[in-house]
């Protein structure tokens, strides 16, 4: 791929994992002044893993407001959505890789002319959300690790079971060859009484 720093999203840019195309957009946004947040995904009905993803700025959308009966529920503040449409949306190809396949790059609201600003705008609710993203992505590799690991201990106990099948087979196969042996031998015994 190219190189990060200088390039702009656009459609067709291909990236290994969906954790790479969130990474470049989230290099991208800190480059413009906006901070990313992770939208939707679309799931496959078979397996469940993520098919395609949508990553945007974290004004994007509106805030509903939440009310009970009897009156507000939580505690009102000023929100920070705008309704802001930029975005990108990466889709898993046949070919094994995550590709941009839409790019909205207008933002309806004044950039922060700083990126590192932006980073500082993040409220603590924003830097849990980062930590927990980021001990998820660890604990999703870990996961990955074991289940390499377990799917090479199965593949272990198959081909034990193949091989204690076989041993028993032949056990059975040479049972088979004297019965016919042990059946002439009770009859001769039987005749000679």
């Amino acid at each position: 791929m190219e190189d990060d720093l200088t390039i702009e999203p656009r459609e067709g840019i291909e990236f290994e994992s969906e954790d790479a195309a969130k990474m470049f957009y989230d290099d991208y946004s800190r480059r413009l002044g906006f901070v990313m947040r992770v939208m939707s995904c679309r799931r496959s009905e078979k397996d469940g893993r993520i098919l395609a993803r949508r990553f945007g700025c974290n004004k994007e959308g509106h805030c509903v407001s939440i009310r009970g009966k009897f009156g507000s529920v939580r505690k009102l503040r000023p929100s920070t959505r705008e309704g802001c449409k930029a975005m990108i949306h990466v889709k898993y190809d046949r070919s094994g890789k995550w590709v941009i396949t839409k790019f909205v790059k207008e933002h309806n609201h004044p950039l922060v002319v700083a990126p590192r600003e932006a980073r500082h705008t993040l409220d603590d609710k924003d830097k849990r959300i980062q930590e927990l993203t980021i001990e998820l992505r660890n604990k999703k590799r870990l996961c990955a690790a074991y289940k390499e690991q377990l799917d090479a201990f199965t593949k272990i106990v198959e081909e034990h079971s193949n091989r204690i099948a076989k041993k028993v087979e032949s056990v059975v196969n040479s049972l088979k060859e004297f019965e016919p042996i042990e059946l002439e031998l009770l009859r001769s015994k039987q005749d000679a009484l």
